[in-house]
């Protein structure tokens, strides 16, 4: 079968591999799509950086080379020994987190901050792929008002919706999310289902406002307004309730913090590829926090593929496909130019 192989720094070889086989409690996958996640795009151009180089990951016992992906939807084929709840033909969606069960985390329910956590697709052969095989607890069926390919989006919805659940908000809340991209997206869905009505989101990509534009978003554009300055004027001075850092830069950073009202929280999502500066004096003077967010659980998941099935996600104008052949020309660096917003691989084509 056809293959998405990292081997290390820009260095992603389509080729044919062995088509996996199952085993006990495990469930092979024909995958429908894959998406492009900016992990894979930090782990072609500056990696390897969680795919592990020299020791095999503890729970999956892999290495580099692995195949990469852990936004994936696909088909059930076949069905290891001990599955009896999930047949071939079902449509399914895939939470790709491997957790040891034993540890602290684990045994409070937190196993997405598991002490030795692994991804498939980062550390376990993953679903840029024709085949995938998966353990059965990462596998969610699909109902049929979700088509299979838009499964693919459930992985990276549910990373934002976890994150807005951190924010403390509710129907009446005010929020502002920093970062336009498809987890700054994601929260923006995810925000509106908890029926918050005023949200902003602070991009300074013309392409990714009017995109959201046409989403129905509200945008700012941080290169023309002071964003601190504006939302004091539009709060009489309270602030929001909830600011989301989806962006990932120093600016971001210390304009959500300048933004909040007091004791509210500022939930980053983003990955930190360098230590930054943070202004915690902001912090301090108004008892504002700072909240990270990792991942999800089957939780957010379930709400999320719920949600999906009640018609709440709009990929019109901001998901598109590309065939697993051109990957890198027109996936990774058309991500990395910001001239796609989400890019979903079909690994058939």
């Amino acid at each position: 079968m056809r293959a998405a192989v990292y081997y290390g720094n820009n260095n992603l070889v389509i080729e044919d591999v062995p088509e996996p086989s199952v085993s006990e409690g495990t469930v092979k996958i024909k995958v429908s799509r894959n998406g492009i996640c900016g992990t894979d795009l930090h782990e072609y151009y500056d990696g390897p950086i969680f795919v592990p180089k020299v020791d095999p990951h503890p729970l999956t016992g892999k290495k580099i080379p692995i195949v990469l992906g852990h936004e994936f939807s696909g088909i059930v084929t076949e069905v290891g020994l001990g599955v009896t709840d999930l047949h071939e033909g079902d449509s399914v969606t895939i939470e790709p987190i491997y957790r040891c069960g034993g540890c602290r985390p684990c045994r409070g329910g937190y196993y997405n901050l598991c002490n030795c956590i692994g991804f498939h697709g980062l550390m376990a052969d993953g679903g840029m792929a024709e085949y995938t095989v998966v353990p059965r607890n990462m596998v969610h069926k699909l109902p049929e008002t979700v088509p299979v390919e838009m499964g693919a989006l459930v992985e990276p919805m549910s990373v934002a919706y976890h994150a807005a659940k951190l924010g403390e908000v509710n129907d009446q809340s005010r929020a502002l999310i920093f970062g336009g991209g498809p987890i700054g997206i994601g929260l923006w869905f995810a925000l509106r289902s908890m029926g918050l009505t005023e949200i902003e989101i602070v991009e300074p990509s013309e392409f990714r406002r009017k995109t959201l534009e046409t989403l129905g978003a509200r945008t700012l554009d941080p290169n023309r307004v002071n964003v601190t300055e504006l939302i004091a004027e539009q709060t009489n001075g309270d602030g929001v309730d909830a600011a989301y850092d989806a962006a990932g830069v120093p600016a971001a950073v210390a304009s959500a913090l300048d933004c909040l009202g007091e004791r509210r929280p500022l939930v980053s999502v983003a990955i930190y590829d360098k230590p930054i500066q943070t202004p915690l004096l902001s912090a301090v003077l108004r008892e504002r926090r700072i909240q990270g967010t990792i991942c999800y659980t089957s939780d957010d998941y379930r709400a999320v593929i719920d949600l999906m099935s009640k018609g709440h996600y709009e990929t019109t104008g901001w998901v598109e496909t590309v065939p697993l052949t051109s990957v890198l020309t027109e996936g990774f660096a058309e991500l990395r130019a910001g001239r796609r917003m989400k890019v979903l691989v079909d690994p058939t084509a």
